[in-house]
């Protein structure tokens, strides 16, 4: 019976897909009769002992701590970092440091798996984990007692190390290792953590859910049906790795002392990936083009503004602002478009940020009419065209956008009326594109096409490739990089990057910060490893996978009773690549509930959700409301109820049902994984993995009708998103997020 609950706890635990990626290339085992919860070695050799079982959580919790310190002992034995670099310290101080990073790192995640409370304190499996967990670094004589704690875990190098130090005292911290780690403090953590940092409150995570502002997580949820990529997605397992691989890196510069080479270094690394996918050093049209790091989409707003350069009056013409980010508007104003900003900053929102003239008059152009028909393309070109030309006699400096795609999929203006209007205008520096591509839906191809055209193009790698929120990039053309020889950046920017960001020797940047944004570079490196996966497929198999997947979402809300398909033509794009002429983003309207028992065709009778319903909808789809239904529900009703889905967030889009006002556009979107296969879905063949993904959206159609149903319980109970299922943990003391 012990075998057996030993066997079913550490499996469980090591079954984790979080714990499954930290713990690749280490060496397992298991020894009953170990005096401590486990030891470590480098080399990746962890024993874990009896003392280290118990609930979930708690054993969890020992095998991401003997993990860290692993690696960091494989460090401390090893004596530098990928850079050559050699550590700093002496040999006999490593394994202090070592114990002591680790320590910290496994408070955070213990932080992250779970509610606090009297219940967590209670199974607690350490004393010192608030204290190793909180922002700043504890006194020293908390850092004594934590040592003493946790200097019995290292195995036999720890022993050695020390017999080579006679006469040293290790019972306190040397002040040297007090020293490197408060300079260090806010780089330790495991990538879960790290990568939650960095961005503005939106990417912070809400204790009560275990998720962000976007229902996402930067740790794997495999057990969560994700179709969200046209909004914000969780990690897959993929990702994870990627930035996980990148934050071992930055923990050993960090480690030996040479954390600001390792942060300047991974920046290039990221901005060199991104050239790469694109393909910016094989096409001689795009030579002398740079990338720009930049903490989110929003953030490259202002990048673009401040390279329209020192020009007191500039017109910054929108495209359906309401269909981008909702702070897009206050950033092409030269404005903090939150309360804090992604150098961690506090601010107050929509004052203008130093630096960027007083003078940004922002226009906008609608693609939807009053009444939430889209408009034709052509008269949306006609009304860019005329405030472009308009602005631009004025004597205005004028940056105009090109929307590719809008949150529902529109494409607008086209290329080619942009064409025209700069060689009617002639040879100017007073106008700017600014090609907003932040879906990422689109050819590489095309992204070369707007940059050879001399177009500023902005990308993130959180939409359809399916990286963690907060990670954008603007790509700029030739004739925009030259500016950065010449041109002095806003000061105000300090505030939202760092001289790292901006290709190496950028005069323009050098009044910039110094402080690296680690987390946007983690959150970079998962999306690289998800664009790695998906430029891998050949062109002919992504096209026939998105074929069939998208067509058989379009097929299945069609033939829903309670959606209705908001039917968005796919764009219009010159001849070249096929895949991205598809419509990647499906967006339906939910009806309401009916009032009483179906009776005939009352289809044509119920109108759509109004946008705060859908709201409400959106969240329960992504929550385990199975406690919420009436005790006579059926074994399957629950089970489905139980189910957790991520679509993307409603899209307000305006309803004459609704007398003009809103309803809300759900969408379920193809994103790169639903090509390159989602990680969780390994064991399966490509024709297999694509039928596992058009049977789970089929789930998730099942799952809002179950929610229309029972709409006045959920009222009522109001169930909240969570990281997973309640049925997931309910063998655990303590119910984690």
């Amino acid at each position: 019976m012990y075998a057996e609950k030993l066997n079913t706890q550490l499996l469980a635990a090591l079954d984790r897909p979080d714990l499954r990626v930290v713990a690749l290339g280490r060496r397992i085992a298991f020894d009953a009769s170990l005096d401590t919860a486990f030891r470590a070695d480098p080399g990746g050799e962890v024993v874990l002992g009896a003392s280290c079982l118990g609930p979930a959580r708690v054993c969890a919790f020992h095998i991401r701590h003997a993990l860290e310190l692993s690696m960091l002992l494989d460090v401390a034995a090893r004596g530098g970092t990928d850079l050559l670099l050699p550590c700093n310290l002496p040999e006999c101080d490593r394994p202090i440091l070592a114990g002591l990073c680790a320590a910290r790192t496994a408070s955070l995640f213990w932080q992250l798996d779970g509610p606090a409370g009297e219940a967590a304190t209670r199974i607690a499996p350490m004393s010192w984990l608030e204290a190793m967990a909180a922002p700043s670094m504890p006194e020293r004589a908390v850092l004594d007692r934590v040592w003493a704690q946790v200097r019995g875990l290292q195995g036999s190098s720890y022993r050695l190390l020390r017999s080579a130090c006679l006469g040293v005292d290790d019972s306190t911290v040397p002040d040297a290792i007090v020293l490197r780690l408060a300079a260090i403090w806010h780089l330790l953590g495991p990538a879960e953590a790290l990568m939650a940092q960095g961005g503005d409150q939106r990417l912070a995570v809400d204790p009560a859910t275990g998720l962000n502002h976007y229902g996402c997580s930067h740790r794997p949820r495999p057990w969560a049906i994700t179709f969200a990529s046209s909004t914000a997605s969780s990690l897959s397992e993929r990702g994870f790795g990627g930035a996980e691989v990148a934050r071992l890196r930055l923990a050993a510069a960090t480690f030996s002392g040479h954390a600001e080479a390792a942060l300047t270094a991974e920046a290039q690394a990221v901005r060199d990936g991104i050239a790469a996918h694109f393909g910016l050093g094989r096409d001689t049209r795009t030579n002398g083009s740079e990338v720009v790091l930049a903490a989110s989409g929003t953030d490259c707003e202002l990048l673009a503004l401040a390279l329209a350069g020192p020009a007191e009056a500039i017109s910054n013409i929108l495209v359906a602002p309401e269909e981008t980010g909702t702070g897009v508007p206050l950033a092409a104003g030269g404005r903090h478009f939150a309360d804090d900003t992604s150098g961690r900053q506090r601010v107050r929102k929509g004052d203008r940020i130093d630096g960027f003239t007083a003078d940004v008059r922002v226009l906008s152009v609608a693609i939807r009419t009053a009444a939430g028909a889209m408009r034709d393309n052509d008269a949306i070109a006609a009304d860019c065209v005329r405030l472009a030309r308009d602005e631009h006699a004025a004597g205005r400096h004028v940056l105009l956008h090109l929307l590719d795609l809008s949150k529902t999929g529109l494409l607008a203006p086209s290329p080619a009326c942009l064409d025209a209007l700069q060689a009617s205008l002639g040879q100017t520096d007073r106008i700017d594109v600014v090609v907003d591509a932040c879906q990422a839906r689109l050819d590489p191809r095309r992204v070369r096409d707007y940059l050879a055209r001399g177009w500023m193009v902005m990308i993130t790698g959180s939409k359809f490739f399916t990286g963690p929120p907060f990670c954008g990039a603007l790509l700029l053309p030739q004739k925009v990089a030259r500016r950065l020889r010449t041109h002095s950046l806003p000061p105000g920017l300090a505030a939202y990057g760092s001289q790292a960001d901006w290709p190496a020797q950028t005069q323009a940047a050098r009044h910039l910060s110094g402080v690296v944004n680690h987390g946007m570079l983690l959150r970079w490196q998962a999306a690289l490893a998800e664009m790695q996966a998906f430029r891998a497929v050949p062109e002919d198999k992504l096209l026939q996978r998105l074929q069939r997947f998208l067509g058989s979402v379009r097929a299945a809300v069609i033939a829903h009773p309670d959606l209705v398909l908001i039917d968005v033509p796919p764009p219009r794009r010159d001849a070249g690549a096929s895949w991205d002429r598809l419509q990647t983003i499906l967006s339906f309207t939910v009806l309401a509930p009916p009032p009483g028992p179906p009776a005939g065709d009352e289809a044509s009778t119920r109108g759509p959700l109004p946008l705060e319903d859908s709201r409400r909808l959106y969240r329960w789809l992504n929550a385990d409301v199975s406690l919420a239904l009436p005790d006579d529900a059926s074994p399957s009703e629950r089970a489905l109820a139980g189910l957790l889905c991520h679509v993307g967030q409603p899209v307000p889009v305006a309803h004459v049902a609704l007398g003009g006002a809103s309803a809300g556009a759900l969408r379920i979107s193809a994103g790169a994984r639903v090509v390159s296969g989602e990680p969780s879905h390994g064991g399966l063949g490509s024709d297999d993995r694509i039928a596992r993904e058009i049977a789970d959206m089929h789930r998730v159609l099942d799952k809002i009708g179950l929610l229309l149903r029972h709409w006045p319980a959920l009222l009522r109970a109001d169930p909240v998103p969570s990281f997973a299922p309640l049925a997931k943990f309910e063998e655990v003391d303590v119910l984690p997020r």
